[in-house]
């Protein structure tokens, strides 16, 4: 694959591998971690997995930008999201997450993923060289934010703010293919990231260029549309994640943790 960063290689500072590790594998395991002692709803999958489609999203997002960025090469990205996150699917199983129902959505969920994030960071590596990581990263910071909470508080951010996020699409796809019906029931959302990808890739391509930038925010904006549209599955909400804790909270701590912060609002 044609590289498409300068004529003059990109700085590739270590402060950026190092935030892309902490952004794309720490903060993903942390957070498995944090539900691995979770019990199940009775009927219903285990919190792990109800809350996989998130937090893969956004370790996949943190590699995939942040180092096709800091290399200025969009392979490298695409190459090592898809590695973290076959690390982070190992990771969750070893915790205690069933087995994938669809391996082969989950598998095209994450590669589109992957080229879409990392479509990004390339774009950025060539419109800002060696400042574009940054850049990435409060990209990464925006999205990941809106997604943790549209899953903390569902119905905190209206619909269409969530359309438009790149991150929710990846969320939306991933779990689906975790404890959904597969590829057909997200079939927007990974349109969506596929078509970004293809215009965020033709900006770079072209750039300094300006006008396929206005192609770029059409498309997106036009995909956005698709997706509220033609909304994937409900993603699931965290409040089954607080009512299984909460009995067990009840019996260790000897109070009502159905005022956790997970619980949704009235």
């Amino acid at each position: 694959m044609k590289s498409l960063s300068h004529t003059r290689p990109l700085a590739s500072p270590f402060l950026a591998w190092i935030t892309a590790a902490l952004v794309g594998l720490l903060a993903p395991a942390l957070a498995m971690l944090m539900l691995m002692d979770a019990p199940a709803p009775a009927p219903g999958p285990a919190p792990l997995a109800l809350a996989s489609g998130p937090i893969l999203a956004i370790g996949l997002m943190g590699v995939g930008m942040i180092t096709a960025a800091a290399a200025g090469r969009l392979w490298i990205g695409v190459f090592l999201a898809l590695l973290s996150g076959a690390g982070l699917i190992a990771f969750a199983q070893a915790l205690g997450m069933p087995a994938l129902l669809h391996p082969l959505s989950t598998g095209l969920a994450f590669v589109i993923a992957a080229i879409s994030f990392a479509a990004r960071g390339a774009q950025f590596a060539r419109s800002a060289s060696d400042k574009g990581w940054w850049i990435a990263v409060f990209v990464i910071a925006g999205e990941a934010a809106v997604v943790a909470t549209a899953w903390a508080d569902p119905g905190i951010w209206p619909d269409w703010l969530l359309a438009l996020l790149p991150a929710q699409w990846a969320s939306v796809a991933i779990q689906t293919a975790l404890t959904g019906t597969g590829t057909r029931a997200a079939s927007s959302a990974l349109f969506a990231l596929a078509g970004t990808a293809a215009a965020t890739l033709l900006v770079a391509r072209l750039w300094p260029r300006r006008w396929p930038y206005l192609l770029m925010f059409t498309v997106w904006l036009g995909l956005s549309a698709l997706v509220l549209h033609r909304p994937g599955p409900p993603m699931p909400r965290a409040d089954l994640v607080s009512a299984a804790l909460s009995p067990k909270c009840d019996q260790i701590q000897g109070r009502d943790c159905h005022n956790s912060t997970l619980r949704p609002r009235a």
